[in-house]
Order: C-alpha cells, then sequence, then structure tokens
C-alpha cells in the first residue's frame, strides 16, 4: 500500500527533542498518578486478608509495572519515535495492525482516558461549585478545551502546565500520607481482619495494575526527550520508583489512619482519613486535591494522544491532516480531532449519568489487548532485526518480556469478565476502524 508521503518531509516540521528527564518523569508520573489511588484502595483492601497482603498487593504491582517498564525501555531507546508503540507494532506486525492501534488510541484509548479524568475534574469540582444539572460534563468539556489550548500553544506551555500540576500533586498527597501516619488513629473495631473466604487476591491486583496503568505513555516521548537512547531508561524505571514509593506511603496512612476494615468499608478512604485528621476542611482540601490530580493527569494524556494521532496522519493519506507538527513543537491538527472526539464522549457520559464508570468500561478490552501485542512486539523485533542498535537491553531475556505478556493477558481476561456492554462498545468502536483500512490506501 506505500507510495509517496503524503507531506514533503521538508516542508513539514517534525518532533525535536526538547524534552529533559524531569520534564518526561513529570507526565509519566502525573498521568500515572491520577485520581485511582484515591478509590481503588479500598477495592483492594476489601479483597486483602491482612494489611500485610493488601501492602504485598500494591508493592507487586509496582514489580510488575517495572517488569513492563524494562520491556519498553528496549523499545523506546531501538526505535525513538514519536508514534511509540504504533511504531513498534508497525514494524513488527506491519501497517494494518499498527493502522488500528492508532484507530483504537484515538476513537477509543486516548479519548475515553481523558474523558474518564475530566469526569472526576467535572465530578470534584462540581462539591465545590455546582453549575446546574449537567455540571459535571460543564467542567468536563472546559477543562478539555482549556489543556488542549494550552498545549497548542507550544510544548513548552504544555510541560510547565504539567510540571506544575505534577508537583502540587505530590504536595498534596504528601500531606495526605502525613495526616494519616501522624495525626489520624484507626478505632481499636477496625484492626478486625476480613475474613479470608471473603477476598480474593486476583481480583485486587485487577485493581493495582488498574491504578498503574499509564507509564507506557513514556514511549511516546521518545522523540522529543534529549539523549533519548540515553535517558528513556531513567524516564521508564526511576518514574515507577517514585510512583510505587508514593502508593506504598499512601496505602500505609490509610491503613494507619484507618484500620483494614474500615478502609475497606469506604467509598473514599482518602476523604475518610482527612476528615478524620483534620474535620471538613481537610476533606475540602481533599477535593481540591483530587481535582488537580485529574486535571494533570488529562493533561499528560492529551500530550501524549496526539502524537500517535501525529503519526497516524504521518503514514495513511486518509488522516494526513492529522501529519503536520507546528513550528512551535506541537502537532495542532492532532489535538483539535482528539479534542473534538473526547467533547462527544464527554456528551455520551453526561446522557448516560454515570460518565466514570461509561469510559472505564469503554477503554479497558481494547487497552490489555494492544498492550499484550507490544509485548509480543519485542520478541518478533529481536527476531527480525538483530541488526538494530539497542542501547538498553531487557536483561534475563526471555524470561521478564514472557512474564510482561502473562500479564498483560491476564488484565484483557479481566477487563473482558468484568466489563459487560461498556467494553462490548469499545471493541465494537474498534472494528468500526476495519472497513476504513481496508478503503484507504496507506501514503
Amino acid at each position: 500500500m506505500a507510495s509517496e508521503p503524503t507531506v514533503s518531509q521538508s516542508a513539514m516540521s517534525t518532533p525535536k527533542p526538547t524534552l529533559s528527564s524531569i520534564d518526561a518523569g513529570a507526565l509519566i508520573v502525573g498521568m500515572v498518578i491520577g485520581v485511582g489511588i484515591f478509590e481503588t484502595p479500598a477495592l483492594v483492601a476489601a479483597n486483602a486478608a491482612n494489611a500485610q497482603v493488601a501492602l504485598t498487593a500494591w508493592l507487586l504491582g509496582g514489580v510488575m509495572s517495572l517488569i513492563g517498564a524494562l520491556c519498553y525501555a528496549e523499545l523506546a531507546t531501538a526505535y525513538p519515535d514519536a508514534g511509540g508503540t504504533y511504531y513498534y507494532l508497525q514494524r513488527a506486525f506491519g501497517n494494518q495492525v499498527s493502522f488500528l492501534f492508532a484507530w483504537a488510541r484515538m476513537a477509543v484509548v486516548q479519548t475515553g482516558s481523558i474523558a474518564l479524568l475530566s469526569f472526576v475534574f467535572g465530578d470534584y469540582t462540581s462539591q465545590l461549585l455546582r453549575l446546574g444539572e449537567y455540571s459535571s460534563a460543564i467542567y468536563a468539556g472546559l477543562a478539555v478545551l482549556l489543556l488542549t489550548f494550552l498545549n497548542i500553544k507550544g510544548i513548552n506551555a504544555g510541560r510547565w502546565t504539567q510540571n506544575l500540576l505534577t508537583a502540587a500533586k505530590i504536595l498534596g498527597l504528601l500531606l495526605v500520607i502525613g495526616v494519616g501516619i501522624f495525626i489520624a488513629n484507626a478505632q481499636p473495631a477496625s484492626t478486625i481482619p476480613p475474613s479470608p473466604q471473603s477476598t480474593t487476591f486476583g481480583l485486587a491486583m485487577v485493581f493495582v495494575l488498574l491504578t498503574y496503568g499509564g507509564w507506557n505513555e513514556a514511549a511516546y516521548l521518545s522523540a522529543e526527550v534529549r539523549g533519548a537512547q540515553r535517558n528513556m531508561v531513567k524516564v521508564l524505571i526511576g518514574s515507577i520508583v517514585v510512583i510505587t514509593a508514593i502508593y506504598l506511603l499512601i496505602n500505609l496512612a490509610y491503613l494507619h489512619g484507618l484500620g483494614l476494615v474500615d478502609m475497606a468499608k469506604s467509598k473514599a478512604p482518602a476523604a475518610e482519613l482527612m476528615r478524620r485528621g483534620l474535620g471538613e476542611s481537610g476533606a475540602i482540601f481533599l477535593s481540591l486535591l483530587i481535582a488537580v490530580s485529574a486535571l494533570g493527569a488529562a493533561n499528560a494524556t492529551i500530550f501524549t494522544g496526539a502524537r500517535t494521532n501525529y503519526a497516524l496522519g504521518r503514514d495513511f493519506r486518509k488522516f494526513a491532516v492529522l501529519g503536520q507538527w507546528s513550528n512551535n513543537s506541537t502537532p495542532v491538527n492532532a489535538l483539535l480531532v482528539q479534542a473534538s472526539i473526547t467533547l462527544l464522549l464527554i456528551i455520551m457520559g453526561a446522557l448516560t449519568r454515570n460518565g466514570f464508570q461509561t469510559m472505564v468500561d469503554y477503554t479497558a478490552p481494547v487497552f490489555w489487548f494492544f498492550f499484550l501485542l507490544s509485548g509480543i512486539a519485542l520478541f518478533v523485533l529481536r527476531h527480525r532485526e538483530p541488526e538494530i542498535n539497542r542501547p538498553f537491553r531487557v536483561p534475563v531475556y526471555p524470561v521478564i518480556p514472557l512474564l510482561f505478556c502473562a500479564t498483560c493477558a491476564y488484565l484483557l481476561y479481566s477487563s473482558i469478565n468484568y466489563t459487560g456492554i461498556g467494553g462490548t462498545v469499545g471493541v465494537l468502536v474498534l472494528l468500526t476502524g476495519v472497513p476504513i483500512l481496508l478503503i484507504g490506501n496507506r501514503e
């Protein structure tokens, strides 16, 4: 299907290495530590026999994420490209698979994730100032428009927005940790562990791994990080170490301040912890913190999602409008199309009146399917392109990549098993890319 490029390479601006390792790390930390850590610890506690098992689950989640990061470190340093996983799948499996991945990112995974995070921002901002019946959706839409505008203004505006939001989030989390460990105290009754028969460690790990999700977005920064072949390993591994440390500390704070039983019963453990430690002012602070966390994660997701859309437009005729990189180091058209699709999903979520859950179900199966393919791509590219310079090689090959693939397969099974109709809709939207692929020609 290949022919001449849609846009002359000399006539278009291309990604430039303008991000430092700290910028890239802030994007990844900001994306992963989104809103899940404020809700999923209660679900993990409900499926853990005791506090030690709960903490072990969070530590194991960090180890599993590190295993995946080692695989991505090899791919990102050997094949630095703004398309990230799209580019790896293209080299390993060809244009058809890479097209479907980019289509899924644009129509399901990335836009659904942005909508999900924007709904969380809207939910918590509405607690402070409500704007009527559709308050959450209004705030969500405004957040998408504002963050897209900041990213269109240029990479400096986007990265500084992310750095400030991530810094504010981490400082807020440290305060929550401090309240839980040094101020709040669990009630004596909370020390009674749940019945072992009622716990499911496997289900606990599903929630843990979902909360760790997002570190793989580092791959989409590899063409824009200075000294990528040297620094991408630091970005990936360093980000996961920081994230794991924060997750362990926040869970220690929950367990100390609430106890395992009260933590498992709570629908908002962080809010309950702050209320116990600092009263209602603490609960208000937490609403602000969660809003900032959601905004930071949404900004990072907007930033990286547009990079895949750019790669799609760079390679396929029907999406050529997306494959243009502006002189201020941003894929403007890709950002605008991404925002438009996200706003449509926000409208859909508003009409269902269950925006957050709708978006979770919508994205999960498709995400884990392509994540599994990226692990398989490592094996294919090692075999097919042994001559490629690999500044970093996965240690203990092939054991670590096999563990990564097994984890992805397990999460794919779990997401299909638990999401129901929402996941089915996401898969159907993915499949709409097949006829587009069949009637279109790659440029």
